[in-house]
């Protein structure tokens, strides 16, 4: 007995709704996004931000070992020393990224002033005899035969309790004056930068500065006081830690005036030879491993300037990559934190972006001459296990971050 044209299967309301709000959820936040909008999609910044990453990072490995092979077989090294160790260093930021991207978002704002505060204490430990110094800072730790910089510790720690700490002052700006809200982020902010200064570590103390500044941008601090407080670390820093410095007074005139022969030798030495390796460079670089610069003209060449190996190898294009790289990055945290309903991730977000984005782009403007040299390393490609680790540990918490917007959610949800 053949069954009626009219008795078809009725998919019932339980079934339509087998799948979930999630699923139909992703499905509508997919239809949005086509053409040019595709950029937008949170879907493809959540995955593009992760390429981005992996990406720049092997990249990084590549290059530390092209700029590092003739120091090594200089000082009768293994010409494998430096990637070596930076690979250890690589893994070891992935196994810490991969935890703190499995961590609850819970977790970051309960202990994240826990975590400034054990940051504060290593870096004070640089003041002790366990401190040691490079480049006339002092900003370093050398335990059991490894050296650690605590300030890449601070960064990211600032990265997760700055935004808590502005909403909580937000919550009690209706019972109390702006300036008592905001006390508790004021006293972290400036404690972080002090804390940086104190081993005249220039560089990143101005890192500190730009987290600190997004944070209270972002966090409804009234726009006169955070200008007035900006002036008063600008001057801070150009009274006391420059004009009191001979050896930085030189280079900021070095960067913006002339250079006698005698710097020419010195204080201009590190960026003349970093000019000529950019210069040398042209559109795609005299290739892979044939630097000339790296055979002991440019100091720091696997390090604070190995932007210029990568100009003179790999020439303009390898460069442009590199920095199109730093952009998908930063685009794609600020494309998903703009589309994000939890203030704190969006605001986490914005924070490492920040810092990522802008490490790279003040290195980048040291190797060309527009800044003053300040050892500054780029992050996920100069050599240097703690700027990776941390820079990776970053990357982690801002993909947590990531999944607490709504269409990415849906997805990993259905998936």
């Amino acid at each position: 007995m053949s069954m009626p044209k009219s008795a078809k299967p009725v998919r019932t309301s339980a079934a339509k709704s087998s799948a979930g709000p999630a699923a139909s959820t992703a499905r509508r936040g997919e239809s949005r996004y086509t053409g040019l909008r595709t950029l937008l999609n949170p879907l493809w910044c959540y995955w593009g931000f992760m390429a981005a990453v992996a990406v720049v990072t092997i990249f990084g490995l590549l290059m530390v070992f092209s700029s590092s092979t003739v120091d090594a077989v200089s000082n009768k090294q293994s010409p494998w020393n430096e990637l070596r160790d930076q690979a250890i260093f690589c893994a070891i930021g992935c196994g810490f990224a991969f935890a703190t991207m499995h961590l609850p978002r819970a977790f970051y704002q309960r202990f994240g002033l826990w975590i400034v505060g054990v940051s504060w204490f290593v870096q004070a430990l640089t003041m002790t005899p366990l401190g040691t110094g490079a480049g006339g800072n002092s900003g370093w730790i050398r335990v059991f035969g490894f050296t650690f910089q605590p300030a890449e510790m601070l960064k990211l720690a600032l990265c997760i309790w700055l935004p808590s700490g502005m909403l909580l002052a937000q919550r009690r700006m209706r019972s109390m004056p702006f300036y008592k809200a905001y006390l508790l982020p004021f006293i972290v902010a400036g404690g972080s930068f002090l804390l940086v200064m104190a081993g005249k570590d220039l560089g990143t103390a101005m890192i500190i500065v730009l987290i600190c500044m997004l944070a209270f941008l972002i966090g409804g601090f009234p726009l006169k006081w955070l200008g007035g407080a900006c002036l008063l670390g600008f001057a801070a820093i150009v009274g006391l830690f420059v004009l009191g410095s001979g050896n930085r007074m030189s280079r900021i005139l070095a960067t913006y005036g002339t250079c006698s022969a005698e710097d020419a030798q010195s204080v201009c030495f590190q960026s003349i030879h970093g000019t000529f390796a950019m210069g040398s460079g042209g559109l795609f670089g005299v290739g892979l491993g044939n630097s000339r610069e790296k055979w002991n003209y440019l100091p720091e060449a696997h390090n604070d300037f190995i932007f210029a190996i990568i100009g003179e190898e790999l020439g303009f294009v390898g460069a442009s990559l590199l920095v199109i790289g730093f952009v998908v990055m930063g685009w794609c945290l600020i494309c998903v934190a703009l589309q994000c309903r939890d203030a704190y991730a969006r605001m986490v977000m914005v924070c490492i972006a920040g810092w990522i984005v802008g490490q790279a782009l003040i290195n980048i403007a040291v190797v060309l001459g527009l800044l003053p040299v300040m050892g500054l390393p780029m992050p996920f490609v100069s050599a240097g296990g703690s700027a990776l680790v941390m820079c990776l540990g970053a990357s982690g918490v801002a993909v947590r971050m990531m999944r607490a917007q709504q269409d990415i959610k849906a997805a990993l949800v259905r998936a």
